[in-house]
């Protein structure tokens, strides 16, 4: 492989990271299963305050 050739190379993979970066994110963000449990009960709690009025 001549100099040029791997230059480009890696210039263009430099490019194709820093465009993925800037890309927006369509997976959304881990929640852990203890802080899903917590999430549950704050809404339990608030749903059976609100019905109990």
């Amino acid at each position: 492989m001549n100099r040029r050739k791997k230059i480009n190379q890696i210039l263009k993979a430099n490019a194709k990271k820093a465009n993925a970066k800037l890309a927006p994110k369509s997976k959304p963000q881990y929640i852990s299963k203890a802080d899903r449990l917590k999430l549950d009960a704050q809404a339990s709690a608030e749903s059976s305050t609100v019905s109990e009025s």
